[in-house]
């Protein structure tokens, strides 16, 4: 007598059983594909959200809206011999908590925010687990597979692909200098930058006058190095102290 009744394992893995969770697979795969797309404009603008969080979002969101299309194979298809309650109710309890989780782990530092794939990631962790828990193994693993590669390798694409990074800049004048926009504009794009539009803040401290704003490559091969951008800073009339540090917002 085996440990799991035969007739048990096949309500999971059955033929029809293995059919449906390539279908959920191939709606997993194209919706990882469509975040990407989506994605790689928001990484060729140098924002934190990019290519990996919006492939992992559109992808849990798929695995688990098609998940709710086919009732009839959850647990093993034996949905109302185990269930008494609505599972539909535990699953959106699950989605919501892992939202606060997933606030939890972003940070914003200045102009710079992090945590956010680590958050779509919990995102994407909470949808395996769903699917393992209705019984929707194949899905989940090939889901799991798939979160691995985005995680592992879209980072290598997103270097791979055109884009225009930003940094943050920070500048804070000697007392009585009065910065002129018209030059700085100039200098920033002789390094190979445009100050974002909408991005400068002024402010007065210590009696000294300090300007914040984000600088935009024209282009990842044409913009200057960080490095560089601080020796042309070092240099600048006027210019007291400054900050540099890459903008992902």
């Amino acid at each position: 007598m085996s440990l799991i009744p035969q007739e048990a394992l096949s309500g999971y893995w059955g033929a029809s059983e293995i059919t449906t969770n390539l279908i959920i697979f191939f709606n997993l795969l194209g919706a990882l594909i469509l975040g990407l797309v989506v994605g790689y404009e928001r990484t060729y603008h140098g924002r934190a959200a990019g290519m990996r969080t919006y492939g992992l979002v559109c992808m849990a969101s798929a695995a688990l809206t098609a998940l709710a299309g086919y009732p009839t194979f959850w647990y093993g298809g034996q949905l109302t011999t185990f269930v008494g309650a609505d599972p539909t109710r535990i699953i959106q309890g699950i989605v919501t908590g892992i939202g606060f989780l997933g606030a939890g782990v972003i940070m914003r530092e200045g102009m710079n925010i992090s945590g956010l794939t680590t958050a779509a990631s919990l995102w994407a962790s909470s949808a395996i687990g769903i699917m393992v828990g209705v019984g929707f193994y194949p899905a989940a693993i090939l889901l799991a597979l798939l979160s691995a590669a985005c995680m592992m390798w879209i980072s290598k694409l997103e270097l791979w692909l055109p884009s225009r990074p930003a940094v943050a800049v920070v500048l804070q004048f000697k007392k009585g200098f009065a910065p002129d926009e018209k030059i700085l504009h100039e200098r920033v794009q002789e390094q190979g930058y445009l100050m974002a539009s909408g991005s400068i803040s002024i402010s007065l401290k210590e009696g000294m006058i300090e300007w914040k704003f984000v600088a935009i490559a024209v282009d990842k091969n044409k913009g200057a190095s960080m490095t560089v951008l601080s020796q042309v800073l070092a240099k600048a009339d006027g210019v007291e102290n400054f900050f540099l540090s890459p903008a992902r917002n």
